[in-house]
This record gives structure tokens, C-alpha cells and sequence, in this order.
């Protein structure tokens, strides 16, 4: 169960109410997490707008792969659900894709490469080697490429925080738990 208090359908500012519609346009329905988020309109709003400006680093489904190789290094089961629903249903990924992302790999060698970096991004707390800084340039990153995949990795570092400490209510379809194989 949820530990922080989401607002009510009326108590949500009509400014917040937007967002949470527009959100709702795109999923078909408003994820627990962004009505949670809708209780502090200003913390919404840097999520959505930080998620927003982030979707111009790199495409969508080396972010996905991101996303998902970083909630299950991080134990987020929630984000796990999510990622995993947009991957599959937005994104195009398939399901041997996203289960390789959750393990820090892929079917394409470099977000093969990208998943391993932001997997030891997150274990290292940001101090990676020498090497892993290697590897990720060594599958054809650029140095400002490096920097837009560490800003995806504490963006959904970011995300993945707030739902563990609410222990958000999974209210998309469930896949198996973070310490558990896809």
C-alpha cells in the first residue's frame, strides 16, 4: 500500500489537472505515480518537465533500456512495471529486449553497452572507472552522449526514489519483482 497520501479527483489544482489529463491522453489512464506527484504541483512539474526535455537526448529506446536497466539495479518494482509497459507498448521493444535491459544488456550491442554503464553508474554511485568509461565510448558514445545517459540514469534514479519510498501501488500490469529474473 502506498505510503504517502495521493489528492483526491477534486483536490487536485486545475493547473496539476492538465498535466494529470494529458498524462492520462498518453497511457490511457493516470499512473499512480503522477497522482501521488499531483499532491506537490511544483515536484510534478519538474518530473514531467525534466522527463519532457530528456526525451530530446537520445532515442526512445536507448532511454527505455536506461530506464529499465536502472529500476532493477535499483530495486524499484513500480518503475519496473512502467518502463516495462512503455517499452512494450509505446516503445516497440520486445519482451527478450526488455527482460536483456532489466540485466543490464540488449539485443543491439550498443544499449548493450549503454545498460552496462548506467547499471555501474548507479552500483558506483557515479564513480565508474576508467574502463566503464571505455566500454560505453568503445560502442561509439560520444562524450556528450555520456553525459545525456548519466542525466537519463538520475532521472529515473529520481523517479525510482519516490516510488520506492511511497512504495507506490502497481497499477500496471505486473511483471516479476526487481530482485527476481524478468
Amino acid at each position: 500500500m502506498s505510503r504517502l497520501n495521493a489528492p483526491s479527483p477534486d483536490g487536485v489544482p486545475e493547473t496539476t489537472q492538465g498535466i494529470l489529463d494529458n498524462i492520462g491522453a498518453q497511457f490511457g489512464f493516470v499512473p499512480n505515480m503522477f497522482i501521488t506527484l499531483a499532491s506537490n504541483p511544483t515536484v510534478l512539474d519538474v518530473v514531467m518537465t525534466l522527463q519532457g526535455t530528456l526525451s530530446r537526448v537520445l532515442d526512445a529506446k536507448t532511454r527505455h533500456t536506461i530506464a529499465l536497466a536502472v529500476s532493477q539495479a535499483n530495486g524499484c518494482d513500480y518503475c519496473l512495471a512502467v518502463h516495462t509497459y512503455v517499452s512494450s507498448e509505446l516503445g516497440g521493444m520486445s519482451s527478450d529486449d526488455i527482460d536483456l535491459a532489466r540485466a543490464g544488456s540488449s539485443i543491439d550491442p550498443q544499449r548493450a553497452a549503454v545498460a552496462r554503464f548506467a547499471q555501474q553508474v548507479v552500483a558506483s554511485r557515479g564513480q565508474v572507472s576508467d574502463a566503464d568509461l571505455a566500454a560505453v565510448r568503445g560502442a561509439g558514445y560520444t562524450d556528450p552522449q555520456i553525459l545525456a545517459i548519466v542525466t537519463v540514469t538520475v532521472q529515473i534514479l529520481l523517479t525510482n526514489f519516490i516510488n520506492n519510498v511511497n512504495r507506490t501501488d502497481i497499477d500496471i500490469p505486473a511483471v516479476s519483482p526487481a530482485g527476481l529474473p524478468g
